[in-house]
């Protein structure tokens, strides 16, 4: 068993931000903002507090992540914050529980009790996946449920149903990343990227053609075309290279292009719901996570 004990000094700030994968975090927001978008209305001021609350959620079940796989990372990842003796395992759940309070307390303050009707069952995903059904053939299909909810976040609680194709299709291309992340230690048999592949293309043109399209204009058409376009070309690409050659690393290259390219799927819903301008926001977002993620790894 992998030794629990407090590390001998406290944590540097980049060890806790290798711990809750903080570049990943960019792709957090423009769910939310896809969310208000594809629900029909305006994003009022508090989407920046619900936009806080999925960060802080987010980041709350990468560092329950660490905590829960301490043992197996002393293994087969010894680089990461807690076997390192970087950051101890009780550090990692202090920090996810106080992420988790403060993402709940973050969505109170964004609308109150209907906020806390998505925030509450979107935590309870978080947590029974890094605890319980990570390693359950359930654990894909929570993770995409976890995302679906974040996206419904977004929208106002009389229009969560008008978010719901957007919020399905992040939450299809979340499956494809937790899929792939299964394997990315000693590599994937090749029909996992060759289907996970399928998927995505068929999620990008699913996107690509929202209902309503038509009737947004030329610029969210274009705009939605484009988003689906980087997205494919990115996530697309780093797939059809595992396909190729299944390895670890492909595999991991895969998945941290699969978390990063929610941004220009989200530009791409965002523009189709009727926001080519805030979609252009989240499409510049995407190479500077890229930047970042050279710095600290989103996997």
């Amino acid at each position: 068993m992998y030794d629990s004990h407090n590390s001998p000094h406290s944590p540097r700030l980049s060890d806790l931000a290798q711990l809750i994968r903080l570049p990943a975090a960019l792709s957090v927001p423009g769910d939310v903002l896809a969310g208000a978008v594809a629900g029909g209305g305006a994003p009022r001021p508090r989407i920046l507090a619900t936009m806080a609350s999925s960060v802080a959620l987010y980041w709350a079940g990468m560092a329950l992540n660490d905590y829960a796989d301490a043992t197996v990372d002393a293994m087969e990842r010894p680089q990461r914050p807690i076997p390192s003796g970087r950051v101890a395992r009780r550090t990692a759940f202090a920090t996810a529980c106080g992420l988790t309070a403060a993402g709940l307390g973050l969505a109170a303050l964004a609308d109150g009790r209907r906020a806390l009707q998505v925030a509450l069952p979107l935590t309870g995903l978080v947590w029974a996946y890094d605890l319980r059904l990570k390693s359950t053939p359930a654990g894909p299909a929570a993770m995409a449920g976890a995302r679906t909810l974040n996206v419904l976040a977004g929208a106002e609680p009389g229009r969560r149903a008008t978010a719901l194709p957007a919020a399905l299709l992040v939450g299809a291309h979340t499956y494809t990343v937790t899929a792939l992340s299964r394997h990315e230690v000693s590599g994937a048999p090749r029909e996992v990227p060759v289907a996970t592949l399928a998927g995505s293309t068929a999620t990008a043109l699913a996107a690509a053609a929202l209902p309503g399209l038509r009737r947004r204009g030329a610029a969210a058409r274009i705009g939605a075309v484009a988003g689906s376009l980087g997205y494919l070309g990115a996530y697309g690409t780093a797939q059809a290279r595992a396909a190729r050659e299944p390895s670890a690393v492909n595999v991991r290259e895969a998945v941290g292009s699969g978390i990063l390219s929610l941004l220009p799927l989200q530009a791409s819903l965002t523009a189709g719901g009727g926001g080519p301008g805030l979609a252009g926001v989240l499409a510049l977002a995407h190479p500077l996570a890229r930047r970042l993620a050279r710095k600290v790894s989103p996997t």
